[in-house]
């Protein structure tokens, strides 16, 4: 279903695949084994030291929650949704997970939310070549509190290759210029046979 997703080549196009997608993409997702939520959540919550319940969580390209569902079970409780679907928005809805969702478009609009106001940030899935720009990294980044964590994952895929090397690039380049730090990047199975990136950032 990925394949079919990347294939559409507008944004209007990808926008009405994945509201179609919508009310049977957690049932689709768990058919192909897709562990980039569980990935994310449990690479944060090995290094989250601060009040979980209390901390606020930005949860960008977040569709059907799953993501949040995967970090609820380690214990954090505060979510704000970001999307460019309303169908996927409103099956989040149904999760009662997100105490406020927002449709916008990765690229195409500034994320809608205040600079610095959360203690994680969290992008899944969302990271390639036919999805997001790799710069929407720098405003993950500064949605993000000082001393805040940002996850990501991104899949290694020949069609992805050139797209991976310049997003390598940018969080090496927001790392000189002092604004992140790395703490951990794990190259692992992300879906059944392919392999993905998992990288956890804490901000300056």
């Amino acid at each position: 279903m990925f394949k079919e997703a990347h294939a559409k080549t507008t944004v209007g196009d990808k926008l009405a695949f994945y509201g179609a997608w919508a009310n049977s993409y957690d049932q689709d997702i768990a058919v192909i084994d897709y562990s980039g939520p569980s990935l994310a959540a449990k690479s944060l919550s090995a290094h989250f030291s601060g009040d979980r319940e209390a901390a606020v969580v930005l949860d960008v390209a977040c569709g059907t929650g799953l993501v949040a569902e995967q970090m609820k079970t380690y214990g954090f409780r505060n979510f704000v949704g970001i999307d460019g679907s309303k169908g996927m928005l409103e099956e989040a809805q149904r999760k009662e997970l997100y105490q406020d969702l927002k449709q916008c478009i990765l690229g195409k609009q500034l994320l809608p939310v205040q600079r610095r106001s959360f203690d994680v940030v969290v992008i899944c899935a969302a990271l390639s070549v036919h999805l997001a720009p790799f710069t929407v990294v720098r405003e993950l980044c500064n949605a993000c509190k000082p001393g805040g964590y940002v996850v990501m994952t991104c899949f290694h895929s020949p069609e992805n290759l050139e797209y991976n090397t310049a997003l390598e690039c940018e969080l090496k380049h927001m790392e000189k210029e002092g604004l992140r730090s790395c703490v951990e990047c794990n190259v692992t199975e992300i879906q059944k046979r392919r392999a993905g990136s998992v990288y956890l950032y804490k901000t300056v």
